[in-house]
C-alpha cells in the first residue's frame, strides 16, 4: 500500500477508535438525554410519554450496535445532535464559535514562529557564548510558564494595570492578540528547542562546513543547508503542538472570555452538556489527525531520506 494510503488509513483507525470512547461517554452519563432536551425545549415537567417518543425518535430505544451506528453516521455528515443545555443543533453552536478559535489559534502560531525563531538563532556559531546561554535560559523558561498563569499575568498587569486590551475579548483579529501571547509563549519555547538542536547538528555536518569552505555566507548555509535538515524534527512537534492547541484554548478563552469552542467546552462540561462535549473533542481529534498527516507530508517532501518507497 502507498505511503500516504496508510497514513490516511491509520488515522481514519485512531478517528474510528476516538469516535467509539466518545460516543461511550453517552453510555455512561447518568442523564437521560431525551429528558434533557425536552427539558431544553422549555418543557418545564416533561411527561413519560413524552420521554418515549423523544427516544424513540433518537433512537435509544434501539440496540447499542445501532445506536453507534447512527450516531456515527450523523456524525460524518456533521449532525451532532441537539445541545442539552440550549436546545439547538450543536453543529449550529460550534459554527457560531469556530472561527473566533480559529482567529485566536492563526495568530497564536504566527507569535509562536516568531518566538521560535527569535530564541533559536541566537548563539548558533558560538555555542556556549553569551547570546547563546541566554537564548538557552529563555527557552527553558518559557518552556516551563503554564498558560493559566501567563494569562492571569497579562490580565493583571497589562489589561487591568496598564489598561491595554479588553477584559472581555471580543473575537476579532486585534482582540486575539493579547489572549494569544500566553498560547504562544509555551509553544515557541518548545519549537525553539527542538529547532536549535536540530540547526546546530544541520550546521555542524560535513556539508556545511564544505560549503563554509567554499565560502558561502552563514545565511546562505543556514538557508540552504541548516533550515532543510532541522525541518524534519521541527514539523513533528510543530504539528503536535498545534493539533493540540484547543486544551491550551479552553484555558486563555476562558480567562479572558473568548468567544470560542475552547470556552464552549468548559461551559458545556459544567452543564453536562454531553453532546456539545463529544463535537469538540471529535473535532480536536480530527485537528490533531489532520495537523500530523500535514506534518507527515511536508517532512517527506523537504527530506528525501524520509520518503518511504511506494
Amino acid at each position: 500500500m502507498p505511503a500516504p494510503l496508510r497514513r490516511l488509513a491509520s488515522a481514519l483507525a485512531v478517528l474510528a477508535t476516538a469516535g467509539a470512547l466518545v460516543w461511550g461517554l453517552m453510555l455512561l452519563s447518568p442523564v437521560d438525554p431525551a429528558r434533557q432536551i425536552l427539558l431544553a425545549q422549555g418543557d418545564p415537567a416533561p411527561a413519560p410519554a413524552e420521554v418515549d417518543a423523544t427516544r424513540h425518535e433518537l433512537g435509544l430505544d434501539r440496540s447499542y450496535p445501532e445506536q453507534y451506528a447512527r450516531w456515527l453516521t450523523a456524525a460524518v455528515r456533521g449532525d451532532f445532535g441537539t445541545s442539552w443545555r440550549t436546545g439547538d443543533p450543536v453543529a449550529a453552536e460550534l459554527a457560531g464559535r469556530l472561527p473566533a478559535t480559529i482567529r485566536l489559534t492563526l495568530v497564536a502560531l504566527l507569535f509562536a514562529t516568531a518566538v521560535a525563531l527569535a530564541l533559536a538563532l541566537p548563539g548558533l556559531e558560538r555555542p556556549g557564548g553569551p547570546a547563546d546561554v541566554f537564548a538557552r535560559g529563555l527557552v527553558f523558561g518559557g518552556s516551563a510558564l503554564p498558560v493559566f498563569a501567563v494569562g492571569v499575568v497579562l490580565l493583571e498587569f497589562v489589561v487591568v494595570g496598564a489598561g491595554i486590551g479588553r477584559v472581555v475579548a471580543d473575537g476579532t483579529w486585534s482582540g486575539a492578540l493579547l489572549p494569544a501571547l500566553p498560547l504562544a509563549l509555551g509553544i515557541g519555547a518548545e519549537w525553539a528547542r527542538v529547532l536549535r538542536g536540530g540547526l546546530r547538528d544541520a550546521l555542524g555536518a560535513p556539508h556545511s562546513e564544505t560549503a563554509r569552505a567554499r565560502g558561502a555566507g552563514r545565511l546562505r548555509i543556514l538557508a540552504l543547508h541548516g533550515l532543510p535538515h532541522a525541518a524534519a524534527p521541527f514539523l513533528t512537534v510543530a504539528a503536535m503542538s498545534a493539533g493540540g492547541l484547543l486544551a491550551g484554548a479552553a484555558v486563555v478563552e476562558t480567562l479572558f472570555t473568548w468567544p470560542g469552542i475552547g470556552r464552549l467546552l468548559i461551559t458545556s462540561i459544567d452543564a453536562g452538556d454531553l453532546p456539545v462535549v463529544q463535537a469538540i473533542v471529535l473535532l480536536g481529534v480530527v485537528a490533531f489527525l489532520a495537523a500530523n498527516l500535514l506534518a507527515e507530508t511536508l517532512t517527506a517532501a523537504i527530506d528525501p531520506r524520509r520518503r518511504e518507497k511506494r
